[in-house]
């Protein structure tokens, strides 16, 4: 199951790879119409929902996989306990999110100086945890910030086993193509988790 599947890359990656099956879960219509028209298999069944109503049996699903979409809902302890009870004993549930250094202050953009060269980026009210604006495609959008500890926490109240952290930074090959792609390793921008049920 791809939770916050956009335009089900991931689920037609997960087909490529021999999944027998694949759930994509997303609110944007626009989007589940555009995945569904890249779609040919039809092992991929797309459902327009909110990620939060998800209500599975138990052992439905052997991995679940959700790309950029945590921080935008209030609460992962809930949706940490639905993936938990629908995933099969030792699945798999990876994600990624923006990083709570990324997400805590909340316009998510550098501080410059009067000749616009970047300063830093603002680490600001870090442990007081939810609503933040940001802007992103020219749009105001509403993101809910967490910690670190509340991801990793949530994870082990819920019965999994956290198998690997990631905090990833450019390669090196972007990292000669381009001055701006420097900056990537002042700050982490996201952050991926991988872990297992008991």
């Amino acid at each position: 199951m791809d939770l916050g599947c956009v335009f089900g890359w991931h689920c037609r990656y997960a087909i490529e790879q021999g999944a027998k099956s694949v759930i994509g879960i997303d609110i944007s219509e626009r989007m589940l119409k555009k995945a569904q028209e890249m779609t040919t298999s039809p092992l991929i069944e797309y459902i327009k929902k909110p990620i939060e109503d998800i209500d599975y049996h138990p052992n439905t699903f052997d991995v679940v996989i959700s790309s950029l979409t945590f921080h935008y809902i209030e609460s992962f302890d809930d949706i940490c306990k639905k993936i938990n009870y629908c995933l099969s004993s030792g699945g798999e549930f990876i994600f990624s999110v923006e990083h709570p250094i990324f997400t805590s202050y909340g316009n998510q953009e550098w501080y410059y100086d009067e000749q616009g060269n970047r300063l830093h980026w603002p680490v600001d009210r870090y442990f007081i945890e939810g609503i933040r604006k940001a802007n992103f495609l020219g749009e105001e959008v509403i993101k809910y910030h967490k910690t670190l500890t509340t991801y990793i926490n949530n994870l082990i109240m819920a019965n999994f086993e956290v198998t690997k952290l990631i905090e990833p930074k450019p390669e090196e090959s972007m990292l000669k193509d381009s001055s701006e792609m420097q900056d990537e390793l002042r700050r982490p921008m996201m952050l991926l988790i991988s872990a297992k049920k008991k």
